[in-house]
């Protein structure tokens, strides 16, 4: 028995229940409700498949896993690799206690003074060791070891260390840092005297706080689902962005050789939902800058917003031609490029918690905030995510900025290109490895010619 017989049987057995002037339908009148009324469910429950968050391939594999997992022999096989994976984290060195550690699961009776708060501080330092990131023996993840920058840096922000700018009545030396900071950033990125920015605690919430404002216009155009176009190399915090404000990310791929994103892929994946296309200077995988200039005039054709990721390289590409080496436009100086995201505490030298995230105009900035006039303990409004900010990092970040300088960054952008030179050299004289694409910042990532990869 097909759908439309199942229907027509309950509409013949409905039609005695229904009002007098229904009693007089024949077997063609009701197979025409039928028919109508099955077709518009079907239809409904196609569009609500196709409306759903995640593609229809993404959806097919989700589901075909869960069955797969309800299955007792198959679930048990992956549950045991699960279970092996775990385990291996779990043995991880870096996760195991060490000979002498002591861990503290209640507060002291008595509260210690700093001699013994200091002496608990040395010890645990010394059991647990870790990387000596003070000799550079680590990559990406601390970015200085300046003794005078690190001093200048903890001076500063003991003064402002109980300072929050969510009140910049009470700590006016902080909103005015702020609005320095942002200020300077967004010169180094030629910005017109309508760009603005906030600061944020690092650079996924300035991506996050990017994706909410383009949601909100979304939003206002009547477009329920908003899309982000972005290559499958951009950072992954436009993914969690799109987890959080149910947002959908559509990744296009990267050239083979450059490694840069696919413009003819990316004018594909354009629509009617689409609010952001996003370009990467540089994207983290391979240390390649997109093409901004291509992604910007696809914004312009089809008005959708066009935001820079320089989190990365913020630090770096606005002080390249300064050493010689020329970037294509990568910043507000590109017709179509409406926000820029740059850490702060990766090439800025300042402590780890502060970033950037600007805008083209003001307009667009609004849209990033919340506000709730309604609460019953006043108008609640913040800039970003937090309500609390710590305002000792906005202060430590400022004196950064102040500390290095322009001649500074431009010293330290000479340095370390020249160290990633060195090894992309160096790489490229191992007859089995190859380096993907021209990476002209600081990361060099290889591949090896006999894996492939």
């Amino acid at each position: 028995m097909d759908i439309m017989s199942l229907v027509f049987g309950y509409a013949v057995v409905a039609v005695p229940y229904l009002p007098d002037d229904f009693q007089s339908l024949d077997e063609h009148d009701v197979r025409l409700i039928a028919y109508t009324a099955s077709t518009v469910l079907g239809l409904t429950w196609l569009w609500s498949c196709l409306r759903q968050e995640g593609s229809l391939r993404e959806r097919a594999a989700e589901s075909l896993f869960s069955f797969a997992r309800s299955m007792p022999y198959v679930g048990g096989k992956i549950q045991s690799e699960l279970d092996k994976v775990l385990l291996e984290v779990g043995s991880d060195p870096a996760f195991l206690p060490k000979p002498g550690e002591v861990f503290t699961y209640r507060l002291p009776e008595k509260g210690l003074d700093e001699s013994a708060v200091t002496q608990r501080v040395d010890d645990m330092e010394k059991v647990l060791g870790g990387a000596d990131w003070r000799a550079g023996r680590v990559s990406g993840v601390v970015y200085s070891n300046s003794e005078a920058l690190s001093s200048t840096l903890f001076t500063v922000y003991s003064k402002f260390a109980w300072s929050n700018p969510l009140h910049p009545d009470v700590f006016p030396s902080i909103r005015k840092m702020e609005g320095e900071v942002i200020r300077m950033v967004v010169e180094l990125y030629n910005g017109s005297k309508n760009a603005c920015g906030c600061v944020t605690s690092g650079g996924t919430e300035s991506i996050l706080m990017a994706c909410r404002a383009y949601r909100q216009l979304g939003y206002e155009r009547g477009i329920q689902t908003p899309e982000i176009v972005a290559s499958i190399s951009v950072h992954s915090a436009f993914s969690k962005a799109c987890d959080y404000f149910k947002m959908k990310l559509v990744q296009v791929p990267v050239n083979a050789v450059t490694r840069k994103v696919d413009i003819r892929a990316m004018r594909r994946a354009i629509n009617g939902n689409t609010v952001l296309l996003v370009g990467s200077a540089p994207q983290y995988p391979h240390g390649i800058i997109d093409d901004i200039e291509a992604i910007a005039a696809l914004g312009v054709q089809y008005s959708v917003g066009v935001h820079v990721d320089a989190c990365l390289g913020g630090f770096i590409i606005p002080f390249m031609k300064d050493i010689g080496v020329d970037l294509p436009p990568f910043d507000f100086r590109v017709q179509g490029v409406t926000s820029i995201s740059v850490d702060t505490h990766k090439y800025g030298m300042a402590p780890k918690g502060s970033s950037v995230v600007m805008y083209a105009s003001e307009d667009l900035r609004h849209r990033q905030y919340f506000v709730e006039p309604d609460w019953q303990g006043g108008i609640y409004a913040s800039p970003s995510i937090a309500g609390s900010r710590p305002g000792g990092i906005i202060a430590a970040c400022w004196a950064a900025l102040m500390f290095m300088g322009y001649d500074g960054y431009v010293e330290s952008t000479r340095t370390i290109c020249a160290v990633s030179r060195q090894i992309a050299s160096a790489v490229r004289e191992i007859p089995e490895l190859f380096i993907f694409g021209d990476p002209l910042l600081t990361v060099v990532t290889s591949g090896d010619r006999l894996q492939g990869v």
